[in-house]
């Protein structure tokens, strides 16, 4: 799953292209002692990221939510889900949805100083989109001229892996610096909705810096251009922010500096909140939610919302033993989300019946019927597979509230099915990750999405097209492929979304991963917080924060 700045709303795209004018502001530091500083300091929760600061190389959300805080993109995704609206551009224009000029504001620096330009979006899409440097969201530029002669994907088979061959070249076709502000984006075919994935994480600009450094080194020390700068990481154990007081755009940062905890146990950080040791956690243990105890425990400092995004199992389908989907439907089917919803969330969250979230644009309600709780047909289901032979493990990272709900699963497969399944925890979200991504799960195991841009697409091409940057679990369906490449270069995003919802018919029935409830969320803030606003996605804004 990714967090990023984000709205639920879709971008209308008229003959000419234009966004409004918008953005963030703040101020600089040396990075001293945050609690010392004049202008206020805040601690909140986080998790150690599973890479370094690179924003191409980033898909979790203890990263993602660093990078949103300290890099501004094209275009932002505004709190109240209204349409994306200009950050650093200043015009986005098209006639045909094709080929796009995108021009940058003059005013807007890179936090060691250096003026963004339009060269360092130019540069940063390459990084990403060539293939050796092995960034994880690459595919996400698949929709420009001259993707293919950058990126290759490696030929694994049944020899098992095998090296990716050499690209053509190293730079897209599809990308030409007009002039120091100014550049021309041209898609290999018209796709509508390229303008509302500019907010995205991965079309963050890169400092010249980052070229000469290379990416081990800057990830470590980034250098963004966002309200908020990086201060020092120390692994497991805390991030530092501060303000950047030369960020040029509209919203100022109203405090100077944050530190990120990292906890490895989200029961520590809400005995950390209701002690005043935190100052902010996104989403408090489900232990805290049963009978309402954090609303009694917060007062008005509870904040429910609900998010787009969605609690998932996923397969791994480079394993043979989870490669028919008859197994893989029965499973889900055998699972009862409205029980898991009533008795492990206390109704916070909504049993799942849809692949793609209901609050995104594009996405249809109820077309999971693999979400649906059928224990007879699970059962013929699995026997026409041929059943499951020996221990099914469910691995959850175990430093968040997972545990419940993993082990209600397990435990719903083992009594509907007859099959002896189990939850195991893995220690932090990193190691999790670093497995998932490795290819080295052993079982099935709980992942999510949260979308990073307002549209069905989002759902469907990192997680299910082959080669997506977040499908993990390698499922691939020429079919789904090539409907999700019309639905790409569909001239409207009407049209768009009925194609997707074709692909998406495709994957119910190969049921690739099992979604199992729609997000709600529970935060808390201290008493030392007068005032705070959420992103649509329920990432705190911190350009908002008063004190």
């Amino acid at each position: 799953m990714r967090v990023s700045k984000r709205a639920s709303s879709a971008v209308a795209l008229g003959a000419a292209f234009a966004l409004v004018a918008s953005g963030c502001s703040s101020s600089d530091s040396d990075g001293g002692d945050a609690g010392a500083s004049s202008d206020g300091a805040i601690t909140i929760d986080g998790t150690q990221p599973e890479v370094g600061l690179v924003p191409s190389n980033t898909t979790e959300t203890g990263g993602g939510a660093i990078i949103d805080w300290i890099w501004t993109g094209l275009v932002e995704y505004p709190n109240d889900g209204s349409a994306p609206r200009n950050a650093v551009a200043e015009s986005i224009e098209t006639t045909d949805s094709k080929v796009y000029t995108i021009k940058i504001k003059k005013d807007t620096k890179f936090h060691d100083g250096t003026v963004v330009k339009a060269k360092n979006f130019v540069d940063a899409w390459n990084w990403g989109a060539y293939s050796p440097n092995g960034a994880q969201n690459g595919s996400f530029f698949g929709d420009i001229q001259g993707f293919a002669d950058v990126h290759t994907e490696d030929p694994d088979g049944a020899e098992g892996p095998q090296k990716a061959p050499e690209p053509k070249a190293k730079e897209m076709s599809g990308l030409k610096v007009v002039d120091d502000f100014t550049f021309e984006v041209t898609l290999a075919a018209p796709t509508a909705v390229f303008p509302t994935k500019l907010g995205y994480s991965t079309f963050m600009p890169l400092p010249d810096a980052f070229f000469t450094q290379g990416a081990e080194a800057f990830g470590k020390k980034p250098i963004g251009n966002g309200p908020i700068k990086f201060v020092s990481w120390e692994d497991d154990v805390q991030i530092k922010l501060t303000r950047f007081d030369d960020y040029s755009l509209n919203d100022k940062m109203k405090i100077k500096d944050v530190n990120i905890k990292l906890y490895q146990d989200d029961t520590a950080a809400y005995n950390d909140l209701l002690a005043g040791n935190l100052d902010f956690q996104q989403q408090v243990p489900v232990s805290a939610i049963a009978g309402d105890k954090w609303k009694t425990d917060l007062a008005d400092r509870a904040i429910p919302s609900t998010t787009p995004s969605t609690g998932i199992i996923a397969f791994p389908i480079y394993d043979k033993r989870f490669q028919n989907p008859k197994l893989r439907r029965a499973i889900s089917m055998s699972i009862n989300r409205q029980e898991i919803s009533d008795k492990i969330f206390f109704g916070s969250r909504k049993p799942a019946d849809s692949w793609a979230n209901p609050l995104t644009p594009g996405a249809k309600a109820g077309n999971c019927t693999a979400c649906q709780f059928n224990v007879e047909e699970a059962k013929k289901l699995l026997a026409e597979a041929g059943g499951f032979s020996g221990e099914l493990v469910m691995f959850y990272n175990a430093d968040a509230s997972h545990k419940e709900w993993m082990e209600a699963v397990a435990q719903q497969v083992k009594t509907n099915l007859g099959i002896n399944a189990r939850a195991e925890g893995v220690p932090t979200f990193a190691v999790f990750r670093q497995n998932i991504n490795a290819g080295k799960m052993t079982g099935m195991y709980r992942a999510g999405w949260q979308q990073d841009y307002p549209d069905v697409e989002n759902w469907v091409g990192p997680l299910y097209v082959t080669g997506g940057s977040s499908n993990d679990g390698k499922y691939s369906n020429p079919q789904v492929d090539a409907l999700a490449k019309e639905a790409a270069s569909a001239p409207s995003l009407e049209a768009s979304h009925a194609k997707y919802a074709e692909a998406v018919a495709l994957i119910d029935q190969d049921v690739p991963s099992i979604p199992v409830y729609f997000g709600g969320q529970q935060s808390g803030h201290s008493e030392k917080i007068k005032k705070l606003e959420l992103s649509n996605v329920g990432e705190l804004d911190l350009t908002s924060v008063e004190l």
